[in-house]
């Protein structure tokens, strides 16, 4: 049976304080098999028959809603995209992996709003952006928590939900995967 990874958006950052285990739990009542979380920011594995559609990211959300109380949306990719967030991000290998990120969104970016984000961005800050496959490529090159290209920011610019994870845990979690 195919392994998928849910990254959630908005998880264990500001109020939205949750125990994985708790989220694990949860899922595997709404029988997701397998569950398995990795880092305590909203990374859950599990295995699934089918290829998940759209609707599935939304009864992940909306689970969260329901039993935790706050609003996200969950990104589903399999190993292979897993391993594409992490091989096909330009940045990769150039900076620090803890600094690379790729943002995954809900739906791909139209090009068009995406240079204008950058053009809107430009002189801000030092990041570096490249447009992906459902999904943005950011090296921070300096901090995360520092920058000003936050991801209500990229949100509002895009209009896209969007959800990151560095170099370190997307490897981490394709390892888990495979």
């Amino acid at each position: 049976m195919p392994r998928y990874c849910a990254f959630f958006a908005s998880m264990n950052v500001g109020g939205n304080r949750l125990k994985m285990t708790d989220l694990r739990d949860a899922l595997e009542r709404e029988d997701l098999e397998d569950a398995e979380t990795v880092v305590a920011s909203g990374n859950v594995l599990f295995s699934f028959d089918d290829r998940p559609s759209d609707g599935l990211s939304e009864m992940l959300a909306f689970i969260v809603k329901d039993r935790f109380g706050f609003a996200t949306f969950a990104a589903v990719r399999n190993a292979d995209e897993v391993r594409a967030a992490f091989e096909g991000n330009p940045f990769h290998g150039e900076g620090e992996d803890k600094m690379v990120h790729t943002l995954f969104l809900d739906e791909p970016a139209d090009p068009a709003k995406f240079e204008a984000m950058v053009e809107a961005y430009e002189g801000r800050g030092p990041e570096r952006m490249a447009l992906g496959d459902g999904c943005i490529y950011v090296d921070y090159i300096e901090s995360v928590g520092n920058s000003k290209l936050t991801g209500a920011f990229i949100e509002r610019r895009l209009e896209r939900r969007v959800t990151g994870r560095n170099m370190s845990s997307l490897k981490r979690i394709h390892e888990k995967m495979v």
